[in-house]
């Protein structure tokens, strides 16, 4: 799912709502007697909203929550809101506001609330944010839902005050494993580091750093891990840094968590470097051999110094049994990028050594790869 939700668009469906005689009806009563509140015919056959004066709107604001809900009544609302009256805004307003957590979650309400944190001044703002944090993790629940985060997000990027930030925090806050974890709640996570302040973000960081673990070795946990450091700076970056640094050798064997350990990586940050190699060294071998790992060494080739990639090199030549390097389906790979970074006379060792087991291993399936590899010429 996108990190944000658009609003419906108009497009044909008003024109399909007022000549379309379907058996929708809302609270007992035919949908095309509502239909005639809002919706007027033109001169060209067509039609359009009619929002000429506000009787019409009034008349029928005991179906509006009811309309909120059906695709094609939202889609008129959403267009009384385009409209910018301030009247009309407040008329549909005070009909949702006692029931926007039902709407929140709605396949078409959820639009409909959009729109509305878009056009809705600071009070009704208030409101909507006090009817969605009164009852404890309610706000969490919603931000769990498929139609629900995208409300969410949209209000997160509309808050304006700090007491508006203080209340979606502090709702927020002690469901952030679930929603760092969650396919939906992980981009409620996400629009707060792009929308809010570090010092507004804090409780996502010291969290974050706390359960690295955890989360880096969750599917959507690892990514949303990554964009916390980045959002992060300085002690908050330090720490987080250092939490997943320190535990960089579990993570770099993990299926998600990889690719958290290879980030931290191409930071080169010389701390976080130092933490990760002084546990990697004496286990390149071993880590090449995985599936996950074996990425984590290729990246060190890749992007750290002269001196680690001689320290990793060395340590692949001197295994026991080096030929079965070059005939696993992960650590042939590791042995290509080694050829690739290698140079002078540490590059001459390894092609010699690669040379020497060629009469066993050149007919592997895996190995042919590197025998074949144009750096073994050169």
């Amino acid at each position: 799912m996108a990190a944000g939700g658009s609003s419906v668009g108009l497009g044909p469906g008003v024109k399909g709502l007022a000549t379309c005689e379907d058996s929708l009806i809302i609270q007992g009563e035919d949908v095309s007697r509502i239909r005639k509140k809002f919706v007027r015919p033109c001169e060209n056959g067509q039609t359009k909203v009619d929002l000429s004066c506000s009787s019409h709107l009034t008349q029928a604001r005991r179906y509006i929550f009811a309309m909120a809900k059906d695709q094609h009544g939202c889609r008129i609302l959403q267009k009384i809101f385009e409209d910018g009256d301030p009247q009309h805004v407040q008329i549909v307003f005070d009909e949702i506001i006692g029931r926007v957590v039902e709407l929140m979650i709605n396949p078409f309400g959820n639009y409909l609330m959009q729109k509305l944190l878009d056009v809705c001044n600071e009070e009704q703002k208030m409101h909507i944010l006090m009817a969605i944090t009164r009852e404890p993790r309610e706000l969490v629940q919603i931000s769990l839902n498929t139609h629900g985060t995208r409300v969410v997000q949209k209000l997160i990027e509309t808050l304006k005050t700090r007491q508006q930030v203080k209340l979606v925090v502090s709702a927020i806050e002690p469901g952030f494993l679930a929603l760092i974890k969650d396919l939906n709640g992980n981009h409620v996570i996400q629009r707060c580091l792009q929308c809010l302040s570090n010092e507004d973000n804090k409780f996502i960081f010291e969290a974050a750093a706390k359960f690295c673990v955890e989360i880096a070795t969750h599917q959507h946990g690892c990514c949303v891990l990554q964009r916390c450091i980045n959002h992060s700076t300085g002690e908050y970056r330090e720490k987080l840094v250092s939490e997943i640094s320190r535990n960089g050798l579990i993570l770099a064997q993990d299926a998600f968590g990889n690719y958290v350990v290879q980030y931290i990586l191409e930071l080169q940050i010389p701390s976080a470097v130092s933490k990760l190699t002084s546990q990697f060294k004496g286990n390149y071998v071993h880590l090449a051999i995985q599936k996950f790992s074996s990425h984590v060494v290729e990246k060190c080739l890749a992007v750290l110094d002269g001196q680690i990639r001689s320290t990793i090199i060395r340590e692949l030549i001197s295994a026991t049994h080096f030929e079965q390097l070059l005939q696993d389906p992960h650590a042939n790979y590791v042995v290509q990028t080694a050829l690739r970074v290698a140079e002078g006379p540490l590059h001459n060792t390894l092609v010699n050594v690669i040379e020497s087991h060629k009469a066993i291993s050149r007919n592997n399936p895996y190995s042919k790869r590197i025998f074949s590899h144009k750096l073994l010429r050169m």
